[in-house]
């Protein structure tokens, strides 16, 4: 099992006092219309934080009314781009001064790592605020080369209202990462966040009000899924949703925005990324990237490289050092700094994992460390690595979400290539070899969105992130984030006399 941490912990009484737990519609902090509130959790303890107002439809028509005004009255979608980027650069600033609060919030919220959260998650969400930001007045069309005797030329104007639905794993990441581009493009917006994790995101309402963005652009509506979501997936008032969940989750988002005014989605989705791992790979090295690619953030991340595939030239040695360093894994309270791995998420994660590795001891596979719960109250589990695992069982098949590993040994790299693909799923995968020939091959035929080479989680705002099969589609960061909030309106006059078309 990993080591667990007896640092001296916050207690749940030192935490300050939750600031905003209403809905924020149109600039001002309200409650719901039902007057229904919710309790958030702290996953390390199972005690409650506070009570969140739980909005319903009703809440949803309201804020996608101030959205609709702002988009079809208000300053912000006709600022010049470079005026919408100096005011994000002020929310910007607003959150790295902020930084120690907002991770504070992710960590007794979410599970997160509070050192991480401060140092790492919350800068680089602001950074993704400024890279788009810069990308506000960068924003054009193109000139048309016609074949008749027309000039034509495109428009890159904004979509219109959205729909952020972001998840609970990483709340401040996924906030700004949704937010941002939006914003770049000259979108209003109706924000739900996680029910499991609404703290962060109505922190970062009151910080966009603050840096100047107008009322009515940024809205956030705490609540329920199969409520609040619904209901912002089948607007017939918003112009696009995005998504990221499971992919059960995701279908139902995409039925809902077919069957109401055809919005367009994206929908970044479930995965089972593969992590591959050739016989000439650095052992030390392969073994803290497949320990990193299961454990980070608890596995409670989409790209979790949770089937680990390993070359049977060096499987023995790789099992070996890998359950050495599991061992040392320390699992404990998020705010003790030499804790690696908090608390799963709530007690439904927490149960649903732990289900999971039971399944995988029924269908036969060899538990090699971990696999029980630890601690004495809140939500935490021990980094779990099983081997002697078959393509067709269960956890080889379905996404966990939690730090438990599947340990496979191969001999090709067309064997490697068609079980790594061999998976509903196609998000991210990673590739563990100083083979330049074999690390193009097998990149080139990984049915996934990114692949990443003697690396893992290797995340930049340059580069688009999304996925393949029943991952999901569209993209989010980079030049394609931006897109997806753009539509391209072609404007054509004729042209007479010209001497040449």
């Amino acid at each position: 099992m990993g080591a667990e941490s007896n640092g001296s912990l916050k207690c749940l009484s030192e935490i300050p006092e939750i600031k905003f737990t209403k809905l924020f519609i149109n600039g001002k902090f309200v409650d719901s219309i039902s007057g229904k509130t919710f309790e958030t959790i702290d996953p390390r303890t199972g005690e409650v934080i506070a009570k969140i107002a739980e909005g319903d439809k009703e809440d949803v028509d309201l804020a996608v009314k101030a959205a609709r005004e702002a988009f079809d009255c208000g300053p912000w979608p006709r600022l010049p781009g470079s005026a919408r980027g100096k005011i994000m650069m002020k929310f910007a600033e607003l959150i790295d001064e902020n930084a120690e609060e907002l991770a504070t919030l992710d960590c007794i919220d979410a599970g997160k790592l509070f050192d991480w959260g401060k140092k790492v998650d919350i800068p680089s969400a602001a950074e993704t605020l400024r890279y788009f930001a810069g990308a506000a007045g960068k924003i054009h069309g193109e000139t048309l080369k016609m074949s008749s005797e027309h000039q034509g030329y495109t428009l890159r104007e904004p979509i219109g209202v959205v729909g952020h639905i972001i998840p609970w794993n990483f709340p401040s990441t996924m906030f700004l990462m949704k937010v941002s581009p939006a914003l770049a493009a000259g979108c209003t917006m109706v924000v739900k966040p996680a029910e499991q994790t609404p703290l962060s995101a109505l922190y970062y309402a009151h910080l966009a009000k603050l840096a100047g963005i107008p009322n009515g652009v940024i809205n956030v509506i705490t609540g329920f899924g199969p409520t609040a979501g619904a209901a912002i997936s089948s607007h017939m008032d918003i112009d696009k949703v995005s998504f990221t969940g499971s992919t059960e989750v995701g279908r139902l988002v995409m039925q809902a925005a077919a069957m109401s005014n055809l919005k367009p989605v994206s929908l970044e989705l479930g995965g089972k990324s593969p992590l591959i791992i050739f016989d000439d790979a650095n052992i030390d090295k392969a073994t803290d990237l497949a320990l990193l690619g299961i454990l980070f953030n608890k596995g409670e991340i989409c790209v979790a490289g949770s089937r680990v595939f390993v070359q049977e030239g060096i499987y023995d040695e790789f099992v070996k050092k890998l359950t050495e360093k599991a061992k040392t894994w320390v699992v404990g309270d998020p705010f003790d700094p030499k804790v690696r791995q908090g608390p799963q998420v709530d007690k439904k994660q927490f149960d649903r994992i732990l289900s999971y590795i039971e399944h995988g001891k029924r269908e036969g596979a060899t538990l090699l460390t971990g696999g029980k719960p630890c601690g004495h109250k809140g939500y935490y589990i021990e980094p779990t690595i099983f081997t002697d695992v078959k393509d067709d069982m269960v956890i080889a098949k379905e996404e966990i979400f939690g730090p438990v590993m599947s340990l496979m040994k191969f001999k090709t790299v067309e064997e490697a290539i068609k079980r790594a693909n061999a998976t509903k799923y196609g998000l991210a995968a990673g590739i563990v070899t100083n083979n330049l020939n074999i690390a193009n091959t097998v990149s080139r035929s990984i049915r996934a969105g990114v692949i990443w080479i003697n690396c893992y989680f290797a995340f930049d705002n340059d580069c688009p992130y999304g996925g393949y099969k029943s991952s999901g589609f569209g993209r989010d960061l980079g030049k394609q984030g931006l897109d997806q909030y753009l539509q391209v309106k072609a404007v054509v006059t004729p042209v007479y006399d010209s001497p040449w078309l």
